[in-house]
């Protein structure tokens, strides 16, 4: 009998959760139409990602020399560049690329910047005076000098390229979870963790990471365009991804400069592309700070 009454009790939490879901984003989408307009972008641009076999109406990397700077045409939207490549076909597939690439930084920098903050505010002390030295010493250096730094050291491959973006990343979100872990550090049930001994892993994990959560997800959302800006620029000043890789930053590289006259839609496609990427990211990294952080949630 209890199994058996069960099953509907459970069946009725499914749609609730559902229905909630739905009626948040509802809520969302009006009450912030510029970051509903931003994950749109971001939607498509996902989905570009994903079907892009099914999409695209050409190889990516098919050469074909009597194609060579063909304008923009109903077989080729936006045009070919100077080997005959399809640009439009490339556009989608360097969407994989920038996704791929952009979340994998930006996952470990976010991640690796929260463990770090929390790490800090909680050990406090020499702890916590030597770490935050060694990100006032990172955050001297703009994003995109300390990546090209570290990608010059490493060399040129995808990971490595990950690698030179993530590493960034780490100081700018440490600093700002250090001061919502400070505060959460104080909180009574943390305190009383600790009274009845549970270990400073434990109540990290357990207790303090959870009340952080708000601006970890804030920052890593905003740092996606970010990563994303820095792989194309990386790529552009060729230590990023390597030819024949469909890369927008890399499409730029290419002959854009030489024949911005003669085919300019070599360099404008590419560029529309990154340029789109890094406005969906920034404005739904925007309407979900304001979201999310108690003292804007009740702006519109």
């Amino acid at each position: 009998m209890a199994v058996a009454t069960a099953q509907p009790q459970e069946m009725e939490v499914i749609p609730s959760r559902w229905a909630r879901a739905w009626k948040a984003l509802g809520k969302f989408i009006m009450t912030k139409p510029l970051g509903a307009i931003g994950g749109a972008i971001i939607v498509v641009m996902i989905l570009a990602a994903v079907f892009a076999p099914q999409i695209a109406p050409y190889d990516p990397y098919e050469l074909n020399q009597t194609l060579q700077f063909g304008a923009p045409s109903l077989s080729h939207p936006f045009g070919t560049d100077e080997f005959g490549r399809d640009l439009f076909t490339r556009i989608i597939y360097g969407a994989k690329i920038a996704l791929i690439i952009g979340f994998s930084a930006s996952f470990l920098g976010a991640t690796g910047g929260a463990i770090v903050g929390v790490v800090s505010a909680y050990m406090g002390g020499r702890t916590d005076l030597i770490i935050q030295r060694i990100v006032d010493i990172l955050l001297a250096f703009p994003l995109l000098i300390l990546a090209l730094a570290i990608a010059s050291v490493l060399g040129r491959s995808t990971f490595n390229l990950v690698i030179a973006i993530a590493i960034p990343v780490i100081p700018r979100t440490a600093r700002i979870v250090r001061s919502s872990a400070l505060s959460a550090k104080e909180l009574v049930y943390v305190e009383a963790a600790r009274a009845v001994g549970s270990s400073h892993i434990r109540v990290m994990f357990r207790h303090i990471i959870p009340n952080i959560m708000a601006p970890y997800l804030i920052i890593l959302t905003a740092q996606l365009g970010s990563a994303i800006l820095t792989e194309a620029s990386l790529s552009f000043l060729g230590l990023g991804q390597a030819e024949p890789e469909p890369s927008w930053g890399l499409m730029l590289s290419g002959g854009a400069p030489l024949y911005a006259e003669k085919a300019p839609w070599v360099a404008i496609f590419p560029g529309v592309a990154i340029s789109l990427a890094v406005f969906g990211f920034n404005l739904l990294g925007d309407s979900l700070r304001d979201a999310l952080d108690p003292r804007l949630r009740g702006r519109t």
